[in-house]
């Protein structure tokens, strides 16, 4: 990691930031009293929440890993929590590259545990904020080839950009330079599951200055339009499971995933 490639901010822990409430909703201690305060004001839900998208996460990686797929790029890659995506996948393709990008100064600061990789591998981190996608494929072309299939990890993130950030644009630029064969790994909070609950969280993050933009499952489908979706489609978190059939009676969840391949 040098310093020539990585831009440094202050650490502002006068604000609430998505990352650091996601550490401590998963349990971590990477965050500030005024992230806890806002997970503080969440419901119960939301601590079960944060556990499906990291496991979708596990099983997802593992899959697309398991196709083949030895380049990733995941951005809100969040503040380290074991394991992380490159040693999920580094266990079927010891060979993966991995590149992760966050806009929370305090992930850089904790960046070496994202670089830790197989030897045969590599991993690289770039603080970045997902609207500025020119600025992330640019830098990760530095280490992936976008010759060869990619897989893009949008994991819990695009939640946090309402429709006037304009979301489906900045997906589809990250998309197009991507070539066929590539995928797409993608969890979103649901509006329509629990739309009392959705409106309870939005509010209290509201409250932490935190905009978010839940999605209805046709508007969580959409961002995977002219790609091929694969089985079992755009389902609950916890419902997404391969190989073989989701459990009879699957955990109760808000959380959209889906995975696709691009054509």
């Amino acid at each position: 990691m040098s310093s020539d490639t990585h831009r440094h901010r202050e650490i502002d822990t006068s604000k609430p930031h998505p990352a650091r409430v996601y550490d401590w909703l998963l349990g971590g201690k990477d965050n500030y009293p005024v992230d806890e305060a806002v997970g503080e004001l969440l419901p119960p839900e939301a601590h079960a929440a944060a556990r499906q998208n990291r496991e979708f996460m596990h099983r997802a990686a593992a899959w697309v890993a398991s196709q083949g797929i030895d380049q990733f790029l995941d951005i809100g890659t969040g503040i380290p929590t074991e394991p992380n995506l490159h040693q999920i996948v580094q266990r079927t393709v010891p060979s993966a590259k991995v590149v992760y990008a966050d806009n929370d100064p305090i992930v850089l600061a904790h960046a070496e545990a994202l670089l830790v990789s197989n030897p045969a591998g590599s991993t690289d981190y770039i603080e970045a904020d997902v609207r500025r996608p020119a600025e992330i494929l640019e830098h990760a072309r530095n280490v992936l080839d976008f010759d060869r299939p990619v897989a893009l990890s949008l994991i819990a993130l695009l939640h946090f950009l309402p429709d006037e950030q304009d979301p489906y644009g900045i997906v589809r630029e990250l998309l197009e330079p991507l070539p066929s064969g590539s995928f797409l790994v993608l969890s979103h909070a649901a509006s329509d599951r629990f739309e009392e609950l959705a409106a309870q969280v939005t509010a209290e993050y509201a409250k932490g200055g935190i905009r978010l933009g839940f999605r209805t499952g046709p508007e969580v489908t959409a961002f995977f339009d002219g790609l091929d979706l694969v089985d079992p489609g755009v389902v609950t978190a916890p419902e997404w499971v391969k190989p073989g059939p989701a459990p009879a009676e699957p955990e109760a969840s808000g959380i959209y995933a889906g995975v696709a391949r691009v054509r």
